[in-house]
């Protein structure tokens, strides 16, 4: 399965999470660490669901950007960006 994260700077360090797993979540010094300790998470997030007799959720969630295009007019035009 391949679920949707989202990376964020908390403060000094980063945390994550994951749309699709409720609960889901782990932080870290740096972004590779919070990445990391996500990936162990995701495991044992999912095998606890696994022991529960618990469903897994397939993965749902998309993630995509919006970038703001042109401000200079004095007005916002949203623009998609696929990266």
């Amino acid at each position: 399965m391949r679920y949707a994260v989202v990376v964020e700077r908390a403060g000094e360090n980063f945390s994550a999470y994951v749309p699709d797993l409720p609960g889901c979540v782990a932080t870290g010094a740096t972004q590779e660490e919070a990445e990391a300790q996500l990936r162990e998470a995701i495991a044992f997030h999912v095998q606890g669901l696994r022991e529960d007799g618990l469903e897994v959720p397939e993965p749902s969630s998309r993630v995509d950007y919006i970038e703001l295009a042109d401000q200079t007019a004095g007005h916002s035009v949203l623009r998609d960006r696929a990266d």
